[in-house]
C-alpha cells in the first residue's frame, strides 16, 4: 500500500489490495479529488483514520437504461407525494448524510473535512446534490461527483421518510443523461434498482 505525499499523484489502481485499498495519506484538495475520481479512485475512511483511497475490483455500477422500478415504486412516483430538486441545498444534504446512523457503522465516514472538500467541489460544479421534499420539508437526498464525462459517482444518501431517497435516486437517473452511475460498493438497495458488478478494467473505460 502506498503512502501519498504532497505531490498530487496516485499509484496504478492495479496495485490495490484484494479489498480495493490503494493508498493512504495525501489531502482532500480539489485537484487531488478530481484526479482520484477520474482515475477510478475514491476516499473512504473513519474519523480516526488517515485518508484512505480505494479502487475496488469489481466495481458496483448502475447503467441508467437498466434501472429497475418496481410496480409499487411506480405507484409512489405517480402520486407526486415528493418533489425532487437538483443543487438546491448541497450542504444540508451532505450534512444529513453525515448524521445518518447506518447499520454496522459506529461512526460516520463523512467527516467535517470531507464536507468542506465536497462543498468546494460543488461550488466549482463538480459535485451535485439531489433533494427530496415533502410539504416543503427536506426528507431525503443524495450527493455525488459529476465528472462531466457522462459518469456520476454517487457518494451517499439519506432519508427521514420511507422511500424518499429511493424516489430521489430514481427521478435523478431517469431525468439525467449519464451513461453510468458509479455506486462504488454493493448494497441490496442499489441492486434492487438494477445495480451490478463490472470489472475495474471495464469501469475505467468509461472514465
Amino acid at each position: 500500500m502506498h503512502f501519498l505525499t504532497q505531490k498530487i499523484e496516485f499509484p496504478n489502481v492495479n496495485e490495490a489490495t484484494h479489498e480495493g485499498l490503494l493508498a493512504f495519506g495525501g489531502d482532500l484538495s480539489v485537484d487531488r479529488l478530481l484526479l482520484a475520481y477520474r482515475s477510478g479512485i475514491f476516499p473512504w475512511f473513519d474519523i480516526n483514520e488517515p485518508i484512505l483511497w480505494w479502487s475496488p475490483d469489481p466495481r458496483f455500477v448502475l447503467f441508467p437504461n437498466e434501472l429497475k422500478v418496481s410496480k409499487s415504486m411506480k405507484q409512489i412516483l405517480n402520486r407526486d407525494t415528493f418533489k425532487v430538486t437538483i443543487n438546491k441545498d448541497f450542504k444540508t444534504v451532505i450534512t444529513n448524510c453525515a448524521l445518518t446512523k447506518r447499520k454496522d457503522q459506529s461512526s460516520t465516514w463523512i467527516t467535517d473535512s470531507m464536507i468542506e472538500a465536497y462543498v468546494r467541489l460543488h461550488t466549482l460544479g463538480y459535485a451535485k446534490s439531489v433533494e427530496v421534499w415533502k410539504d416543503k420539508t427536506l426528507v431525503g437526498g443524495l450527493y455525488g461527483v459529476d465528472l462531466h464525462n457522462g459518469v456520476f459517482c454517487g457518494e451517499s444518501m439519506f432519508t427521514t421518510v420511507s422511500n424518499a431517497s429511493k424516489v430521489g435516486f430514481i427521478k435523478f437517473v431517469q431525468d439525467s443523461n449519464y451513461k453510468l452511475i458509479d455506486c462504488q460498493l454493493h448494497t441490496k438497495h442499489l441492486e434492487s434498482l438494477g445495480g451490478k458488478h463490472i470489472s475495474r478494467e471495464d469501469f475505467l473505460k468509461y472514465l
